[in-house]
């Protein structure tokens, strides 16, 4: 069991999807290995290993073909669930991938009948968030894509977007939900070539919206090492822009189809690196483990797994404090960087009178060039604080 030092801490709002550890196992060359858990049965689940929340698509909580009747037992055993297990719903989304309906996309598909479906749906998937009060919704188009662009103009499609979350967007102000919505990018898979392929598409998008306020991103690691990305950089571009509203925690290996392992369990240095940014930035957001247990596993392994992707991060954010206290690393980083508060005063805002003082000061290219640059100290040093030696 894991120590009191690294037990998961409800200020960082650890967070599991009911597609996550009620995942039985299945994958695209085998069905279930483990027994279909209810909702109510995965809350209590993850009650037990101590997370803060539980989220859901519409379709893992409700069926698509259920009835009314059935949906309102679901729910009623849901809220128990969640009232017996102390956990909240941070954030609610809509499958727009797994139904038939939507094989060549949802928002971007050549259909309006199926655009309108899926608008439709997620109206009524909004409504069910709201319900349990989710205050964030996820936005992954997973079938907004193509395999061939013969079928598909993705001008067309980017505009089709577009205007679906404007819609959605007007049906949240004016329901007095208070919804922000997070974009959730991934490169390929299930489609070929995916639309907003990158966090950096979303954040290139965000601006063009009606309601650029209320939107942001949901980035996702194993998404963007698919791409052979560095994660920590899209996270911080997303921080640095002011629109990390939702972040998706899991490990992956780089260029490998979407494996979702244990946080961290694949490259703990980037790891390390995604912590300590998010904790230097005082994010403060939900930290939803968007993983799954080995195909191998048991349920009792599965809330091992479960327990071990929050124990990670708290180790990981243990380490980053550390390394932050570490004097021979601090003062590695102020030989590096080199400050020169009048030279910044001229570059910061431009001005004639800054552009003639900056064109006329004494930069010596071949004396700056022999600055040092101990990178390889402090990544040594970094690996030692990871390696528990220092």
């Amino acid at each position: 069991m894991p120590s009191d030092a690294f037990a998961p801490d409800k200020k960082l709002k650890f967070t599991f999807g009911l597609w996550t550890v009620g995942n039985p196992g299945r994958d695209p060359f085998g069905g279930p290995v483990r027994e279909t858990l209810t909702p109510a049965q995965i809350a209590d689940l993850i009650g037990e290993v101590g997370a803060y929340g539980v989220n859901f698509h519409d379709n893992d909580l409700i069926p698509i073909d259920a009835t009314p009747e059935q949906a309102a037992q679901i729910k009623s055993d849901f809220r128990k669930a969640l009232k017996n297990n102390g956990l909240v719903v941070p954030m609610a989304t809509t499958n727009l991938f797994s139904d038939p309906v939507f094989k060549d996309g949802a928002f971007t598909s050549n259909n309006a009948q199926v655009r309108a479906y899926a608008v439709q749906k997620t109206m009524r998937a909004m409504d069910l968030g709201a319900e349990f009060g989710a205050k964030i919704y996820v936005f992954w188009g997973g079938r907004e894509g193509v395999e061939s662009d013969a079928t598909k103009s993705p001008v067309e499609a980017i505009k089709r977007f577009r205007e679906s979350i404007n819609f959605l967007s007007e049906y949240s102000i004016e329901q007095g939900y208070g919804y922000k919505f997070a974009f959730e990018a991934k490169p390929n898979e299930p489609r070929g070539h995916m639309y907003f392929a990158v966090t950096g598409s979303y954040l290139a998008l965000i601006p063009t919206l009606d309601h650029p306020e209320m939107c942001g991103v949901n980035p996702e690691v194993a998404h963007e090492h698919m791409a052979g990305l560095n994660f920590v950089h899209q996270v911080g571009a997303a921080l640095e822009s002011g629109k990390l509203f939702h972040i998706d925690l899991n490990d992956q290996e780089f260029g490998r189809y979407d494996q979702d392992f244990r946080f961290g369990s694949a490259n703990p240095k980037h790891a390390f690196f995604l912590v300590k940014l998010l904790e230097d930035h005082k994010y403060a957001g939900p930290r939803q483990f968007d993983a799954h247990a080995y195909r191998q596993s048991d349920y009792q392994d599965v809330k091992e797994f479960a327990r071990g992707c929050m124990r990670t991060y708290m180790i990981l954010k243990e380490k980053a404090a550390r390394w932050n206290a570490d004097k021979e690393i601090q003062g590695l980083l102020n030989v590096i960087n080199v400050q020169d508060a009048a030279l910044s005063k001229l570059t910061k805002k431009y001005s004639s009178a800054n552009a003639k003082k900056l064109l006329a000061a004494p930069l010596d290219r071949v004396e700056l060039a022999k600055a040092r640059l101990p990178y390889e100290q402090l990544d040594q040093l970094t690996m030692e604080v990871l390696m528990g030696v220092r």
